[in-house]
């Protein structure tokens, strides 16, 4: 690694030694004590590296400024990254691997359980030969979903600090919860905030910008049966269970994620819970185009009442609730943060794409409540799992982004 790239990495390293997993089931705010400990923590980092105003504010969220050093005008630009980390895998002990180098052949994530990377089945690593790679050891994920852009903002302020010859605008940085959860962002205060665009820095592959998504809302189906003894239960009984593989299995086989990609939509049958009484469905529906996204709605409460019909003697619910919706057109109403950067990748010969992300950012829900926030790569892949990897050639290219970023607003 060259200098610039050994100072996000080490940083890195000390941010996923905390674990800062959440929790979707949980009623407070943030989601887990960890969160708000974390976010102490960056505070006082973000003192040393040149930002004033920092605060922890009562749900966790922590913001800082750094000063515009230039009487010219420019905006003031925020720059996002989520503390939280998903539940759906081990986010506790955290040992990542260096891989230096890269050769383009096997990379060994854990030899004793036979588990590698090769660019036959991860294709992007192609793209990376001769980068330093970073991998778990196969017991955890990495965490690069989101800390390796906190380290990045984080080091991108210090360099800046450090190299006043360097005009710029006002800066905001705020490192957010719950992001893995879709709630947290809901009570970030954006007005105090103060910014006039900004960026969530949480993508994964180089040249990926995220400028449109999902729109998102979870499915809930109650279902109440009828119970008795199994011997004489013709013409009586209504079995939860039988009735929601019923309904999961009726689902068309078209429209789920593992057999959808790019704008296609779907639905997932997440959990499932329950018994001969009772039973609960959770899910998620997905779709890039509004009115496509009503429509499976409409599907779905069309298959709750076929359902109802064959199944009299059971009472069956269905709940939506909303999620975060595509922030596409406000982005093209509002240009300036696109514009500017594309003229940053375009500066840093990055060939890059303008993507419609197949999930939601915090940066979908701010832009929908009046702050432009597309989503910019952060440098990792295969998130949510053990064979999450870092490219940190990628990295460094996203801090070079997020520079000229800074240098091109000002007028």
């Amino acid at each position: 690694m060259n200098s610039l790239q050994q100072k996000i990495y080490n940083r890195f390293v000390r941010y996923v030694s905390v674990d800062t997993t959440s929790d979707p089931t949980s009623s407070i705010t943030p989601t887990t004590p960890s969160q708000i400990s974390f976010a102490h923590t960056l505070s006082q980092e973000m003192k040393t590296v040149g930002f004033t105003e920092v605060e922890v504010d009562e749900y966790g969220f922590v913001t800082g400024l750094l000063p515009a050093n230039t009487n010219q005008k420019a905006p003031v630009i925020g720059f996002f990254a989520h503390m939280d980390t998903v539940c759906d895998f081990n986010g506790k002990n955290i040992r990542p691997q260096i891989h230096a180098d890269y050769d383009g052949g096997s990379i060994t994530i854990n030899a004793d359980k036979k588990m590698f990377l090769s660019p036959q089945t991860d294709h992007n690593l192609k793209l990376c030969i001769g980068d330093d790679i970073i991998t778990t050891d196969g017991n955890s994920l990495l965490a690069g979903d989101d800390k390796i852009g906190i380290a990045t903002i984080m080091t991108l302020a210090e360099y800046l600090t450090e190299h006043p010859e360097i005009k710029h605008g006002p800066i905001k940085a705020a490192f957010t919860i719950d992001e893995e959860t879709g709630t947290g962002i809901t009570f970030f205060d954006i007005e105090k905030f103060g910014a006039d665009f900004a960026y969530t820095v949480d993508g994964s592959t180089l040249g990926e910008i995220d400028c449109g998504n999902f729109n998102a809302d979870t499915v809930t189906i109650h279902i109440t049966g009828k119970t008795c003894h199994p011997g004489s239960a013709k013409g009586f009984m209504a079995n939860p269970v039988r009735i929601a593989a019923d309904i999961i299995s009726s689902w068309p086989e078209d429209k789920l994620p593992e057999t959808t990609e790019g704008e296609e939509g779907f639905v997932l049958f997440k959990d499932i819970e329950g018994g001969l009484d009772k039973a609960l469905l959770k899910g998620i529906v997905r779709e890039h185009d509004l009115a496509k996204f009503e429509q499976f709605k409409t599907l779905l409460q069309e298959l709750i009442e076929q359902k109802r019909k064959k199944y009299p003697a059971a009472k069956i619910e269905i709940e939506f609730k909303k999620q975060y919706r595509n922030m596409r057109d406000i982005l093209k109403e509002r240009p300036q943060a696109m514009e500017l950067l594309e003229e940053a990748l375009r500066e840093n010969h990055v060939q890059y794409r303008l993507t419609q992300a197949r999930g939601g950012t915090d940066g979908a829900q701010m832009t929908l409540r009046g702050l432009p926030t597309p989503n910019i790569f952060a440098g990792y892949e295969n998130p949510h799992g053990p064979y999450e990897w870092i490219s940190m050639g990628w990295v460094e290219k996203t801090f070079h982004i997020l520079e000229s970023i800074a240098k091109n607003a000002v007028k």
